[in-house]
C-alpha cells in the first residue's frame, strides 16, 4: 500500500513538473485604454517597441488636430479615439487605463474608471492637491483597484542599486543627508509640444511650475529609501527667475524636507543648463551618488576609496512603466506600499509638495503634525 502511494506521489510530481509555464509575454495583452494625449510623455508609449503584453483598444482625446498629429507619426487607427473618458470606457472596455492628460485631471480619469473596477497609472505626480489625492485613495480602496504613479526615475537601474547598497547591504550606515538635482533648462526651451505646455504652466492644471514638475522626483525617491517615513517639516523657497516664459508659475524651487534624524534637498529647476535627475546619499560610513540612469559613484563602510560603477539592469519585469503595469494588472506583481510606483509612496509626495507650495506662499516652515491634524 505504501509503495502504491509512493508511485502515485511520484506521478503526479512528475506531471506537474511537465506543465506548460505561462509566461508574462504568452499570456493575452493587457487591454489598455488611454486618457489624454497631452502630456508628451506619451510618446514613449505610442513610439513602444511591441513586445505583446499591452494592447491600446482606446484613447479619449477631444483635440482632433493633436489626434491627427499624433496618428500620423504613431499610425493607430483614429476609429479607436473617443472624445470623452466615458465614451471610451463604455466603447472599449479596456482592462486598465494610463493617463496622459493634464494633472488636474487625474482625479476625473480615477473617478471614471474606479466603479468599473478599471486600474490606473498617471504620470507623475499622482495629484495637484492632497485633497484630490485623498479622492482617489479612497476611490482605490473602495472598487479595489490599483493607482499607479509613473516616474523616469522608478526604472533607473543606479536608483535600484542604491536603494540595495544603502537599505539591503547597509554599507554606507544610517542615512543623514540625501540631495536632489532634478530639471532641465524649461519646457519652452526643450521644445516641449504646445498642448503640453498649456497646461504644464498653469498654476491650477499643473499644481505648481518646477516645483510639481521636478520636485516630485524627489520626494518620491527619498519615501521610498526611507521606507515610508513621514517628515517633521517642510520648507520652500520658490521663484520665477524667467517671468517672460514663465508668467504664471514658478520655475525654480528649492525644498528643504526635514526628518526626525536626516535631511533631505530638493533642488527642482527649470534653469540647469542640462537634463538631470541626480541623487546623492550621505549615510555615517559611506556615500552613493547616482549620477544619471546607469552610472554612479559609491563609497562603502570600511573602504578607502569611492568607484565608479554601472548599475546593472533591471530585471525584465521592472525595466519599463508598461511591462510593470501590465504585471500588475495581471496579478503577477503586488506592489508594496513604498514602492516607487505605489498608491501610499504617492500620496506623501503629494503631501510634501503641497507643503512646499504652503511653505514657498508663506514664507514659513510647514510642519507636518501641524498641517495634517
Amino acid at each position: 500500500m505504501i509503495m502504491i502511494k509512493s508511485i502515485a506521489k511520484l506521478i503526479l510530481a512528475l506531471s506537474i513538473s511537465t506543465l506548460p509555464v505561462v509566461t508574462p509575454a504568452q499570456q493575452k495583452p493587457v487591454r489598455i485604454g488611454i486618457a489624454g494625449l497631452s502630456h508628451d510623455h506619451i510618446h514613449g508609449l505610442l513610439g513602444r517597441k511591441e513586445k505583446g503584453d499591452i494592447v491600446i483598444v482606446g484613447i479619449a482625446e477631444p483635440d482632433s488636430g493633436l489626434v491627427e498629429r499624433l496618428a500620423k507619426r504613431y499610425g493607430f487607427d483614429k476609429k479607436i479615439v473617443y472624445s470623452s473618458i466615458d465614451e471610451m470606457l463604455r466603447s472599449t472596455k479596456p482592462e486598465a487605463v494610463m493617463a496622459y492628460n493634464d494633472i488636474f485631471g487625474h482625479l476625473e480619469v480615477v473617478e471614471k474608471c474606479a466603479p468599473r473596477g478599471i486600474h490606473v497609472m498617471v504620470e507623475k505626480p499622482l495629484a495637484v492637491s492632497v485633497a484630490h489625492a485623498d479622492k482617489m485613495a479612497k476611490l482605490a480602496k473602495k472598487n479595489n483597484i490599483q493607482i499607479l504613479t509613473n516616474y523616469e526615475t522608478t526604472w533607473y537601474g543606479s536608483n535600484t542599486e542604491a536603494y540595495k547598497v544603502v537599505n539591503e547591504e547597509e554599507q554606507i550606515g544610517e542615512i543623514l543627508k540625501i540631495e536632489f538635482h532634478t530639471g532641465h533648462q524649461g519646457p519652452v526651451e526643450i521644445g516641449c509640444s504646445k498642448e503640453f505646455l498649456a497646461w504644464l504652466t498653469d498654476p491650477v492644471l499643473n499644481g505648481a511650475g518646477a516645483l510639481n514638475d521636478f520636485g516630485c522626483y524627489g520626494a518620491n525617491l527619498s519615501t521610498w529609501l526611507m521606507k515610508g517615513e513621514t517628515p517633521v517639516s517642510v520648507t520652500a523657497v520658490t521663484h520665477t527667475n524667467k517671468p517672460q516664459v514663465y508668467p504664471n508659475v514658478d520655475d525654480e524651487a528649492s525644498i528643504i524636507v526635514q526628518y526626525p534624524y536626516n535631511q533631505v534637498i530638493i533642488q527642482a529647476s527649470w534653469n540647469w543648463p542640462y537634463n538631470r535627475k541626480e541623487m546623492k546619499i550621505y549615510g555615517q560610513s559611506g556615500y552613493v551618488f547616482c549620477r544619471d540612469a546607469e552610472n554612479m559613484t559609491v563609497l562603502k563602510s570600511k573602504e578607502n576609496k569611492a568607484t565608479d560603477k554601472a548599475a546593472p539592469a533591471l530585471n525584465e519585469d521592472r525595466n519599463d512603466a508598461f511591462s510593470y503595469f501590465a504585471r500588475v494588472v495581471r496579478g503577477d506583481i503586488n506592489p508594496q506600499p513604498y514602492d516607487l510606483s505605489a498608491l501610499p509612496n504617492n500620496e506623501v509626495v503629494v503631501k510634501i509638495l503641497e507643503m512646499a507650495k504652503k511653505s514657498a506662499e508663506n514664507g514659513k516652515t510647514i510642519v507636518w503634525k501641524e498641517y495634517f491634524k
